[in-house]
């Protein structure tokens, strides 16, 4: 049996095989940074998800080294983040109740749909669906998510109640309980959140190299920020014994490696699932591929999209059966990956096992840790996505892109995440539709001296009454046919001198059938006319499909290789 056509997607064989003992190096002081990094990070997004802490380690396990074997990013580290635990909170909550056997079911099945969808999508070569979530959109539903997410912690800064999905159920239920405020749980979680922001803003680092720390120990403290602040609070709180003075604490977890876990395979659970699931891979997979792109550029390295999806697809599939939830690449941890200096995705296989020794051997440690530490550690992970810069720029650039960018924001906020993304998705594909229903279409005369045509209001050029040039800058589909057919016959008016009109196809890469059907009707409303209709620049894809049509057939002009042979063929004195 050949085997051959299965090493494409097996990326471990390529890098595997020039594995040294510098990358090796390189790769367990990375791998060392984002354990670190990681640990904090993962307690806190499983509390974020509605799932017990040990979820959020366990999904950081099995997936990260499924995905060194399948992925094709040195960089790029897989795991829980905040926008996919937002998402997965606001699916499993509508089919499950929290703290139940029944949700964290849920959460292992939305994992399995996720990664068989993004399998699927890999192995069918299926990746450009997610170019239908536009760049705009993504950055809107990430600043929404970002601060609802943020909003949604505030609870556990305060020691409070607060209920509910989006930022108007949210923010009115925290207001209404502010009376009953845990100073001290206010005080813990107040603190962590200021130490933490100076820590990211990189107070420690420079206090660091002040002191003299050089090298590769300033990288690995500066990013235990998290770490100091979850052990100084948990000595606190088990100083001091807060937890039975209001402070609501991390307890008991389970003390092992992921367990072995099954999905539901209820048919109804599943179909409750199937649209959030798509909606989470094709989310996780946008935000994944960007940064892993981002990072690979830097040192001119080459990621394939359809095999990030597999190696995606591998890691949920990975969770779903190891006690996690759905997982992609994180941005702040592949960074951090990246400046540490891991070379290949064994970094990511080394912070697995740093994880499952931490799942071993350090949870016992986390009974008496502050679920405010926990909440100060997303709040400052997630307020980084925040960019209403996106705002003025979509407003200076495109006022579309600005309307799908507020949409998307207010619809997150408004409505939760499923409909702020839907919606944003939605308004994208109806502007693009607007917009090419209208195309562009100029009418272009020659530039004196030169072979080239401009657009006559905003060129001095020569024309010639007889001879119309349209240039239409879109491709021709039956969303624009209607609007190009009334162009061109309004401008040939029935008393004026024009004797040939030439659609200049250069920009022109596809034509459909409905708008085939328009340029035949065209030609038939310029025969009676007395009006000759001549085609310019077609492409070679474009005339290979319209050769034995029947405007080609019928057409009452001809068709040229160029739009300046056109020109000097039709304005010939008679």
């Amino acid at each position: 049996m050949n085997f051959r056509p299965l090493l494409r997607y097996l990326p471990i064989l390529d890098w595997g095989k020039t594995y040294s003992r510098a990358s090796l190096s390189n790769d367990l002081v990375a791998a060392l940074i984002v354990t670190i990094m990681l640990i904090p990070q993962s307690l806190a997004y499983a509390m974020l998800a509605g799932l017990p802490p040990e979820a959020g380690i366990y999904a950081s396990i099995l997936p990260i080294m499924l995905y060194a074997v399948f992925g094709t990013s040195r960089a790029l580290a897989v795991g829980p983040v905040a926008v996919v635990s937002l998402m997965t909170a606001a699916t499993i909550g509508k089919v499950a109740e929290a703290g139940t056997a029944d949700y964290a079911t849920a959460a292992l099945t939305l994992a399995l749909l996720s990664g068989l969808m993004l399998l699927a999508l890999g192995v069918f070569r299926l990746g450009f669906i997610a170019n239908f979530l536009s760049h705009t959109v993504v950055s809107g539903f990430i600043t929404a998510s970002g601060l609802l997410i943020a909003m949604s912690q505030m609870k556990s800064i305060f020691g409070v109640k607060a209920e509910g999905e989006t930022l108007v159920q949210v923010l009115p239920s925290f207001l209404s309980h502010l009376g009953n405020t845990s100073l001290i749980t206010l005080a813990i979680g107040g603190s962590a959140t200021a130490f933490l922001f100076w820590v990211r803003r990189g107070g420690l680092k420079a206090l660091l190299l002040a002191r003299g720390w050089r090298g590769k120990s300033v990288e690995v403290a500066s990013k235990a920020g998290p770490v100091a602040a979850v052990v100084v609070t948990t000595l606190l709180a088990w100083g001091f014994n807060l937890g039975e003075h209001g402070v609501s604490i991390v307890g008991s977890v389970p003390q092992q490696l992921p367990p072995l876990t099954l999905p539901s395979f209820s048919p109804k659970l599943i179909g409750d699932l199937l649209l959030p699931a798509l909606l989470i891979s094709i989310i996780g997979f946008v935000e994944s591929i960007s940064v892993a792109q981002t990072l690979a550029a830097k040192k001119r390295q080459r990621i394939v999209p359809d095999q990030e999806l597999i190696g995606l697809g591998m890691a949920n599939i990975g969770a779903a059966f190891t006690g996690g939830y759905p997982v992609t690449g994180g941005f702040a941890r592949s960074v951090v990956n990246y400046d540490a200096g891991a070379e290949t995705p064994a970094a990511g296989a080394f912070t697995a096992v740093g994880l499952a020794i931490a799942a071993v051997a350090l949870t016992p440690l986390v009974y008496y840790l502050p679920k405010a530490t926990l909440a100060a550690t997303i709040i400052v992970a997630v307020l980084s996505l925040v960019d209403f810069s996106i705002l003025t720029r979509a407003w200076a650039y495109s006022k579309a892109d600005f309307a799908a960018v507020l949409v998307t924001i207010l619809a997150t906020l408004g409505f939760g995440v499923e409909i702020g993304v839907s919606g944003g998705v939605l308004i994208s594909l109806l502007l693009f539709l607007y917009k090419t229903s209208r195309p562009h279409v100029a009418e272009v005369g020659l530039v004196p001296g030169t072979e080239h045509f401009r657009n006559i209001n905003r060129h001095a050029v020569l024309t010639d009454p007889a001879v119309v040039t349209l240039r239409v800058d879109e491709s021709l589909y039956f969303a624009n046919a209607r609007f190009l057919e009334d162009y061109m016959l309004n401008r040939v008016a029935a008393n004026c001198p024009v004797r040939h009109v030439i659609l200049m196809c250069g920009a022109v890469n596809e034509i459909d059938l409905s708008a085939l059907e328009a340029l035949e009707a065209i030609n038939t409303r310029f025969i009676s006319m007395g009006v000759g209709f001549h085609l310019s620049e077609v492409k070679g894809p474009v005339m290979d499909r319209m050769r034995g049509s029947e405007l080609l057939a019928h057409l009452n002009g001809r068709v040229f290789l160029t739009q300046y042979q056109a020109w000097t063929a039709l304005t010939k004195p008679a």
